[in-house]
């Protein structure tokens, strides 16, 4: 397999970085030039693939978020801490830090983690594309996505939405920023649903290659923060192949229950963070893969985390239902019907079944409603299913 799992910690020494990065896809060439002041490199950071969608056909796939790559819990940490750590001190409060689903929740809810050591009145609240039945925020739109429509729920505890109301400072976290406008049409919906005590904003990713779009599109002060930023440059293919597209783009109650821990980690907001999840102990030198679900990834990835620290050799990644081509950062792909009975298709990328003892996939759903097919392709499967809600 091309991509084999990240497990050894990557630690910057926090030197500049400046380098070209090229990949050639089917649909085109990517040309970057990429700056780092992390010590976080182009091939510790990403690798690119080529996206099943004509609205937009190279994908950034992150090797740090546990996502697309299965990756240690020990090096997402330190993703999550790195950037946390450059976002500026001394920013009016109450602060509220929202991140972009599917792929970015988990990130959002490491960053919030991280700067809740430094800031009391910071919240989380992330987008979803789960209407979870409870009042609605606001909405908007994501025009290059897969799916395109998000929703920003309003906090159901009284006091986390006075702080969502009063918050001075956004913090606004995706994966990468590859023109800016995903952010800008979430500054301004949130705008618009009531935020009117804002006094800056922050965008911090993973990689930036929007050159700070935001700064000068909004009346506000703009920090953009990120592990490292740059240039790129698509050339389209004369002839490219044609994309089968599959169609994702739902954003709907789906059949299946979730549940009681499904929206006690951001999507109606949180101010603390605990493990809620618990598993077996780990056996000496298990190799062990935890598996979150679309995205329901930052109870699971804690849970990963907790079994790294008992000693096992653990690997983070999740489904997802953004439909990728084989090819570049993509070595394989598992494909299989949801488990929220929205009809759709989800995948795992990167994932050999025969390379772990053990394999814990984290559901937000009755372990009955997954796709038996896919289960079957793991031997040493477990399904960690909280307790239901009716």
């Amino acid at each position: 397999m091309k991509n084999k799992p990240v497990i050894d910690d990557i630690c910057p020494d926090k030197r500049r970085i400046d380098e070209h990065y090229q990949a050639v896809l089917s649909a085109g060439v990517m040309s970057l030039q990429l700056r780092s002041q992390s010590g976080w490199s182009a091939n510790t950071l990403f690798d690119m693939a080529q996206r099943r969608n004509p609205r937009r056909a190279f994908l950034f796939v992150s090797k740090i978020l546990g996502r697309h790559i299965p990756c240690s819990p020990r090096v997402i940490r330190q993703a999550f801490t790195d950037l946390a750590d450059s976002i500026p001190d001394a920013l009016p409060g109450p602060i509220l830090v929202t991140g972009m689903a599917e792929t970015a929740v988990g990130l959002a809810a490491g960053v919030h983690s991280a700067l809740s050591q430094r800031y009391a009145d910071c919240i989380l609240l992330t987008t979803t594309r789960h209407p979870l039945g409870s009042d609605l925020f606001c909405r908007f739109e994501e025009e290059h996505s897969h799916a395109t429509a998000h929703l920003v729920h309003l906090p159901t505890d009284p006091a986390l939405r006075e702080k969502l109301l009063q918050a001075r400072t956004l913090v606004m976290v995706d994966d990468e920023a590859t023109t800016g406008k995903t952010f800008i049409n979430l500054f301004n919906a949130l705008k618009e649903a009531g935020m009117s005590k804002l006094e800056h904003v922050v965008t911090a990713t993973l990689t930036d290659w929007s050159e700070n779009a935001l700064s000068g599109q909004i009346n506000l002060p703009v920090t953009a923060v990120s592990l490292a930023s740059g240039r790129w440059q698509w050339e389209p293919a004369a002839c490219p192949p044609p994309i089968n597209t599959p169609d994702v783009n739902v954003t709907a109650c789906g059949s299946q229950p979730l549940n009681a821990i499904a929206n006690r980690w951001g999507r109606t907001g949180v101010e603390f963070h605990t493990r809620l999840l618990t598993t077996m102990p780990p056996q000496e030198g298990q190799r062990i893969l935890v598996l979150g679900s679309g995205e329901y990834v930052w109870q699971p990835y804690l849970l990963a985390q907790w079994l790294e620290e008992q000693g096992a050799e653990v690997c983070f990644s999740s489904t997802t239902r953004s439909p990728v081509a084989i090819g570049n950062a993509i070595g394989c792909a598992m494909s299989f019907t949801d488990n929220y009975g929205l009809g759709v298709p989800m995948y795992v990328y990167n994932v050999d079944p025969a390379q772990w003892d053990r394999v814990i996939l984290c559901s937000e759903t009755p372990a009955a409603a997954w796709d038996p097919a896919f289960l079957a392709q793991f031997k040493n499967l477990e399904i960690n299913e909280a307790h239901h809600d009716c």
